[in-house]
């Protein structure tokens, strides 16, 4: 898979997890479980690796949620992001049990000495610290009605801490400037980039349910990530985390930046369809999300499903797998080549059959 020429950031290790520095772009999230029940926060850390989440973070609101830390991570295989405001004292706590990486917000963690206390323990950790600004959280941002405005704000804010961080000598820094507004957000990205070649995590910030901020979500990152700017994502969605991560990868794999496996072209049905196409579709798509491994593909399986032979066929041949319809069999097409036919109602188990034996091939064929 062809990746873009991304801007050259500094290699940051969470858990063991490589940001920057050109790798991959990594996919977090967040889970919405209350952290003070740490039974319920693993399981759903569990649902979120089964579905590829790489880092996943958990709210620490009071102190008893910083003492379930280390039992968190022994019981999840992946890196545990510690999310403190206003306490600082938590985030310390968060250090000893044991967590991977913090996030302070500017905005409410307060004042320089407190941010300095952190800096040395977390050093002595050896873990990052991401400095995760929020315009929500900045009260100089609500005196500007412009965005470029809010987005110098949001900077100063980042560079403050950032500065705070260095004189330290700590430079394991992750640094995020996250607004509502997409403008301001992707402005703020965009100066704080020109200044330090820092990780850059992206998102853009309640950004709304899983349809809407889906679509408002992906407007931001691909515009910063084709401008080649961000090392690390996460969709926030008013919705189950773990559609957050099955997001950020459908984004990621249509920049051709990551992976999910498996691609499905479709066609947006029409009057000459006659096969109930949407189904169908919806049907492959939840099977697709149940096969194993396919993220340790090198490039996804790519799979047409077309419902007339108008561009059904030439859609068909282009992929690894394909089905053109008709009413009563639609032609399957493997790597460009007829090999048969299959009627409506087989179309799902034939492709998740072929699927999985690609994958146990392994091979490309």
């Amino acid at each position: 898979m062809e990746f873009y020429k991304r801007n050259q950031t500094r290699k940051i290790s969470v858990g063991g997890v490589v940001i920057g520095g050109g790798t991959p772009i990594v996919v977090q999230s967040m889970t919405n479980t209350n952290t003070k029940d740490w039974k319920t926060t693993v399981k759903q850390i569990k649902r979120l690796e089964e579905v590829g989440c790489e880092i996943v973070r958990v709210s620490l609101p009071d102190m008893e949620s910083a003492y379930n830390v280390s039992k968190i991570k022994k019981n999840i295989k992946i890196p545990l992001a510690a999310d403190v405001h206003f306490d600082y004292t938590i985030a310390l706590e968060a250090i000893k049990q044991g967590v991977d990486k913090l996030r302070i917000n500017p905005g409410n963690i307060g004042s320089k000495d407190k941010i300095e206390i952190l800096v040395k323990e977390a050093k002595k950790a050896h873990i990052p610290i991401r400095i995760g600004v929020n315009a929500g959280s900045l009260k100089e941002v609500r005196k500007f009605p412009d965005n470029a405005s809010r987005a110098k704000v949001l900077v100063n804010a980042a560079m403050d801490r950032v500065k705070i961080l260095e004189k330290h000598d700590f430079f394991d820094i992750v640094v995020s400037l996250k607004a509502s507004n997409i403008d301001t957000t992707v402005q703020a990205y965009k100066i704080f980039a020109s200044k330090r070649n820092y990780p850059l995590h992206l998102g853009i910030t309640e950004s709304g349910s899983i349809f809407n901020g889906a679509i408002k979500s992906s407007a931001g990152l691909g515009i910063m990530l084709y401008d080649r700017i961000g090392d690390t994502v996460r969709v926030s969605l008013t919705a189950d985390p773990v559609e957050e991560v099955k997001v950020a990868y459908s984004l990621l794999q249509s920049l051709e930046l990551r992976s999910s496996g498996i691609e499905i072209i479709s066609c947006p049905t029409c009057s000459r369809t006659q096969v109930d196409l949407i189904k169908i579709v919806s049907d492959m798509e939840k099977r697709a999300a149940t096969i194993k491994d396919l993220r340790k593909l090198s490039k996804p399986i790519k799979i047409a499903m077309m419902g007339c032979v108008v561009n059904g066929p030439g859609e068909a041949k282009d992929a690894d797998f394909g089905i053109a319809g008709g009413k009563d069999a639609g032609i399957l097409f493997k790597n460009g080549e007829i090999i048969g036919k299959v009627k409506p109602g087989n179309w799902v188990p034939k492709l998740v059959s072929m699927i999985k034996d690609r994958l146990s091939n392994n091979s490309e064929d």
